[in-house]
């Protein structure tokens, strides 16, 4: 597929990722196939656990099992070419491939940014109002919650992805990076990009920092609560539905913040590729396995899946 830019033709990009050193892609290689089985098997493992084991029909699990199918359809649009690109000399995307790439990524992005914050409210409602849990975290309201999440993330990122495809490359299709991400497409530009830096820094500010608030705010009041119960094991059990989602945010905004509100001269070339290849490899790996092995009801679930229960 040809695409027609302001001066010639650009049927594709060039990947570079770590070509100069041969012995770190066959390394890379290895580790991310590892890492990428791990990632379809733990995220699939939630997702039919939680349809199938009625002790996690929960609106705790139902968002689990929404981030589980995030993490695979992340991982998904970025991994197998990422393998491809590492195994050979051949390093190339298409075009349609990298705008696909672009937008399913900033897609899963925005809406776990958002559910996050979901997930720290069903937490909040949970711990500071379990008399009323089940009124306020109503089967409908969760469904709603959810449709609200997928419908902002995919539409800003339609958004985002419409106004980076507008830039003009003139004909520069050699991309220092490993995936296809905003800020590396932006450099690719023979244009001035000033306005749509700060259009992406404005995005990205909002849909980070204020998600993240909303969870900060969310968890002082959990922890004021968690303060007032004087059983141990009451406090413990409070803590325990908490601390593996608050794993995940410190995982996940850490590593986002990191990519996209940072000063884009505070790093090197190759430390932005391997964050890259730690929050679209590693975090999606890690997500599930924090869940399950913090998780009584969930590794309940497992045992009674494998016929151990």
């Amino acid at each position: 597929m040809k695409i027609k830019k302001n001066s010639g033709t650009l049927d594709g990009f060039f990947l570079l990722g770590f070509s100069g050193h041969p012995l770190l892609e066959m390394t890379l290689f290895v580790i991310i196939v590892i890492f990428y089985l791990l990632t379809l098997l733990g995220n699939m493992t939630i997702i039919i656990l939680a349809c199938l084991d009625s002790r996690l029909h929960t609106p705790m699990y139902f968002f689990l099992s929404h981030l589980s199918f995030m993490d695979l359809c992340y991982t998904t649009s970025t991994v197998p070419q990422l393998l491809f690109n590492l195994r050979g000399p051949e390093k190339k995307i298409t075009y349609g491939g990298c705008v696909g790439q672009l937008y399913v990524a900033l897609s899963m992005g925005s809406t776990e940014c958002i559910l996050l914050a979901v997930m720290a409210v069903d937490r909040y409602a949970a711990v500071c109002r379990p008399l009323h849990y089940a009124i306020i975290m109503h089967p409908r309201f969760c469904l709603q919650l959810v449709a609200m999440t997928w419908l902002t993330g995919l539409v800003s990122s339609l958004v985002q992805t419409v106004l980076i495809i507008q830039v003009p490359l003139c004909g520069r299709n050699i991309i220092d990076h490993v995936f296809c991400e905003v800020p590396v497409l932006l450099k690719l530009s023979c244009v001035d990009t000033t306005a749509n830096q700060m259009e992406l820094f404005l995005v990205s500010a909002v849909l980070l920092l204020v998600p993240l608030s909303l969870i900060l705010i969310s968890y002082g009041f959990i922890a004021q609560a968690v303060c007032k119960i004087r059983a141990s094991e009451g406090r413990q059990k409070a803590l325990g539905t908490c601390s593996s989602h608050l794993v995940v945010v410190f995982l996940f905004y850490g590593t986002a913040i990191a990519m996209y509100l940072k000063p884009h001269s505070t790093t090197s070339q190759d430390q932005d590729k391997f964050m890259a290849l730690f929050y679209g490899v590693v975090t999606p790996t890690l997500n599930p396995f924090i869940y399950t092995l913090r998780n009584k009801d969930m590794k309940g679930a497992l045992r009674k899946m494998m016929g151990k229960e």
